[in-house]
């Protein structure tokens, strides 16, 4: 699933993170974050939050597109080892 908003924050954190959740539900758990410019410490809320509903459908999420504020968030914020972003992703 391609997210095509170009701001993850706190002003669309909850609507982000549902779209996510029903695409995990409907099988789609694949999802490229590179329409996203910017961002903040609310992205690794609901990219947490879509792992979690992946985990309790059985399912896994890959991450690709993730733009560097984003990666860069996550490695301050401790949790760059337990997202799966891809290589691709590595931007």
């Amino acid at each position: 699933m391609r997210i095509e908003a170009n701001d993850m924050s706190l002003a669309n954190a909850a609507q982000l993170a549902q779209l996510g959740i029903e695409a995990i539900h409907s099988g789609d758990a694949s999802f490229d974050l590179s329409a996203v410019r910017t961002c903040d410490s609310s992205a690794l809320v609901v990219l947490l939050a879509w792992q979690r509903a992946a985990l309790a459908a059985k399912r896994s999420i890959e991450l690709s597109g993730v733009p560097a504020d984003m990666l860069s968030l996550a490695t301050v914020y401790g949790v760059k080892d337990v997202l799966p972003i891809s290589a691709s992703g590595d931007q």
